[in-house]
C-alpha cells in the first residue's frame, strides 16, 4: 500500500484525517509525523502539520505460533474485531453499500484517546515497525483469488438460506482490489439496515479468505444489488446540501456518526467543493464529520 500525506492544523487532526481518507481504524494504519505545525503571530497557525500513512499488512498468526499456545494451554487466540457503525446522516438507497477493512492480527497495543494532548506517534511507542518484526513465507495470494475463495463462501450462504435466482460476480478493479457481486431479486435480506448486514458479510468473508488463503494483503470487497454505488451517491448528494447551508450560514455542521467508509465519501465530496473543509470528532462507534466554513 502507497503512502497518502495528509495536513492538517495539528499533528492529532492530521493523523484522524488519514484514518478517514483510508476508510479504516486507528489499529490498521502506520503513521510518521513529517513536520510539526508552526504557529504565527496572535497564535495563527502559520504552517500546517504534515503526516503520511499507510495500510498495515494482515500477518495471520503462524502454525508454530499456534502449536506453541495449544501446548502451553493459551486460548484460541483473539476474537474479530467489532465492526464499524453505519451511517444514518443521509437518505437511505433501495440499495448500495459501505466498505470496511478487516483489522490486521497484530500485538494488541494500549487504547489511547483521541484528546487533542495526545501524543502524536502513540501508535508505535517503542518505536519499532510492527511490519518488519513480523514474517510469513508463504507466497502473495492474487486478490482475485481471494474474491474466488469469497464467492464459493457467498454461493454457500446463499444456498443455506434458500435464496435462489441469485448470481455472484467476480469483478477486478485493480491489481489491489476485488469485488464479489451478487445480484437477484429480492435481496433485502443481505443488505439490511443501511447496509448493516453486508458490513457483517463482507467481514465473514475476509474473514474466511485469509484462513482459507492465508492472505495478508489486497482487498476484498461485497456488493449487493449494486448498494455500495447508490449509498455513495446519496451520501455525495447529501454532502453538498449540507455544504451549501454551511456557506450560506457561516456556521459549521455536525453530521451524524457514521462508518468509517461514509466518513471518507464526506470528506472527498466537501474537499472537492469550494467554501468548506471537514474535520472528524469523537469516539467510534460515535465518530462523525463536522463540515466548517472554509
Amino acid at each position: 500500500m502507497e503512502w497518502i500525506e495528509v495536513t492538517a492544523r495539528t499533528v492529532d487532526e492530521a493523523r484522524e484525517r488519514a484514518i478517514d481518507l483510508l476508510g479504516v481504524t486507528e489499529e490498521d494504519i502506520e503513521v510518521e509525523v513529517l513536520a510539526e505545525p508552526k504557529m504565527g503571530l496572535f497564535g495563527r497557525v502559520r504552517e500546517e502539520a504534515r503526516v503520511r500513512a499507510r495500510l498495515l499488512p494482515a500477518v495471520p498468526r503462524s502454525k508454530d505460533d499456534s502449536n506453541r499456545r495449544r501446548r502451553s494451554g493459551g486460548g484460541r487466540g483473539p476474537s474479530r474485531a467489532e465492526g464499524e457503525p453505519t451511517a444514518e446522516a443521509a437518505p437511505e438507497p433501495t440499495s448500495g453499500g459501505s466498505e470496511r477493512r478487516a483489522a490486521p492480527a497484530r500485538p494488541a497495543a494500549p487504547r489511547a484517546g483521541r484528546a487533542k494532548a495526545a501524543v502524536a506517534n502513540d501508535e508505535q511507542k517503542d518505536g519499532t515497525n510492527v511490519e518488519s518484526t513480523m514474517t510469513d513465507d508463504r507466497p502473495e495470494v492474487p486478490v482475485v483469488e481471494q474474491a474466488e475463495v469469497a464467492k464459493q463462501f457467498v454461493e454457500g450462504l446463499l444456498e443455506t438460506m434458500g435464496i435462489e435466482g441469485a448470481s455472484t460476480t467476480v469483478v477486478e478493479i485493480d491489481e489491489d482490489t476485488a469485488e464479489v457481486q451478487v445480484t437477484g431479486d429480492d435481496l433485502g435480506l443481505l443488505i439490511g439496515p443501511k447496509g448493516a448486514t453486508l458490513l457483517a458479510l463482507q467481514d465473514l468473508a475476509r474473514t474466511v479468505v485469509q484462513r482459507k488463503t492465508g492472505a495478508r494483503t489486497g482487498r476484498l470487497l461485497l456488493d449487493v444489488s449494486g448498494y455500495r454505488a447508490k449509498r455513495k451517491e446519496a451520501l455525495e448528494r447529501f454532502t453538498e446540501k449540507v455544504a451549501q447551508q454551511v456557506v450560506a450560514t457561516g456556521e459549521p455542521a455536525a453530521l451524524e456518526p457514521m462508518s468509517s467508509a461514509d466518513r471518507k465519501i464526506v470528506h472527498d465530496t466537501a474537499n472537492a467543493l469550494d467554501g468548506v473543509s471537514t474535520s472528524s470528532e469523537g469516539e467510534d462507534p460515535r465518530r462523525r464529520v463536522v463540515v466548517h466554513p472554509a
